[in-house]
């Protein structure tokens, strides 16, 4: 079984004292640091937009991988891109579009990749996986840190990892919601590449040792 890749989410860290959790993160074996952008009208909440990731950006060693959780994202990824994402996330329920979306998303240099909700079905991407770099699936309902995660999810990582080596595409799999060990572990072995953990991270003693762990799952 592969390693993980593991990405932590800094919507969980102590805003206080962002750059500590950004440099904790640099030293630590993380290989993304995942910054959740939200609307409040796409998810019921706000979070933070482009200055906040160009601060990021400063001051990190890992690749920013940017997560929109917002409507008509397409008007926002020449930003985002100038803001220095390495990866960008849109939603494929935001994205009249999704082909040309995508393709903007390579065409200003970054990696292109699609979240599904919860209640989106894997088959939505039959006609697009091989265009994609990563799919985000949603293991808990997007806007909030900290929900329980969805048992769901465990089947829909396997669906999907089954459309990728039908269709021969090299595209991630990336689990953002409730990981732990427990399901980090359940969904390693599902096909899940990339894990994403928010609170399980920033809420511990030993935010590296848990990085780690999870990275050794």
């Amino acid at each position: 079984m592969t390693k993980p890749k593991i990405a932590p989410s800094i919507l969980a860290a102590d805003f206080n004292n962002l750059g500590r959790d950004i440099q904790m993160i640099n030293e630590s074996e993380a290989d993304f640091i995942h910054c959740d952008v939200m609307d409040g009208v796409f998810v019921p909440n706000i979070s933070f937009g482009i200055p906040i990731v160009e601060h990021v950006k400063k001051i990190a060693k890992k690749p920013l991988d940017v997560h929109l959780m917002i409507v008509n994202p397409e008007n926002y990824i020449e930003a985002f891109a100038e803001a220095g994402a390495s990866w960008l996330t849109v939603h494929y329920e935001t994205c009249l579009h999704l082909h040309r979306t995508v393709n903007q998303i390579r065409e200003n240099g970054m990696k292109a990749s699609v979240c599904l909700n919860p209640h989106t079905p894997v088959r939505v991407l039959e006609d697009i996986i091989t265009e994609l770099d990563m799919v985000l699936l949603m293991s808990v309902n997007p806007g909030f840190g900290g929900q329980e995660f969805i048992h769901h999810t465990y089947k829909k990582v396997k669906q999907l990892k089954k459309l990728i080596l039908e269709s021969k595409s090299e595209c991630l799999i990336e689990v953002d919601g409730g990981v732990n060990y427990d399901t980090g572990k359940k969904l390693v072995e599902a096909g899940a590449d990339v894990l994403v953990a928010g609170s399980f991270v920033f809420g511990s003693e030993n935010p590296k040792e848990i990085i780690r762990n999870l990275r050794n799952i």
